[in-house]
């Protein structure tokens, strides 16, 4: 285990949304899985307790710790993509799994873990300051899922 890990909890499924996230991330695996030795609040002995996994080479701990916490949008995984096709892929594999859509390049799975599918145009975009900047950050705020050729018109200004 890595030194320093994102513990992530969940409801019950850690398990689950480790493996989606291996399938669909490169650099994602699913490590150890951990049964617990005894009852606990949430489940019964030889539930999985916790779950070591991979995202994009960040290091996770999945927690089945029951429906005591919700997940908000304070907590994300930003995913900088290359282009629409690998912006697409992400999103849709996301949202099409039970998720949903939100603005601005944010969508939930469906354990309601918020993601930033972001295209790295957006990102270039919005460092180079001034008017480009304002005109991509413009185009962004009315979008859900990012669209590459319009942030790049609105970068060149049309």
């Amino acid at each position: 285990m890595a030194k320093n890990t994102i513990c992530v909890w969940y409801d019950k499924d850690a398990e689950a949304a480790a493996r989606f996230y291996a399938e669909t991330f490169p650099d994602s695996a699913v490590g150890a899985v951990y049964r617990a030795p005894g009852d606990f609040p949430s489940g019964k002995a030889g539930d999985v307790l916790t779950v070591e996994f991979t995202v994009a080479g960040v290091p996770c701990l999945g927690l089945n710790g029951g429906p005591a916490f919700k997940h908000t949008e304070a907590f994300s995984f930003q995913i900088a993509t290359d282009d629409q096709e690998e912006t697409d892929r992400y999103w849709n594999a996301i949202v099409g799994n039970g998720g949903q859509e939100s603005a601005c390049g944010w969508c939930k799975d469906k354990w309601g873990i918020s993601w930033q599918i972001t295209p790295r145009v957006l990102i270039e975009a919005l460092a180079v300051g001034g008017a480009e900047a304002k005109r991509a950050f413009e185009a962004m705020m009315e979008m859900k899922k990012i669209d590459v050729a319009a942030i790049i018109r609105a970068r060149r200004g049309g």
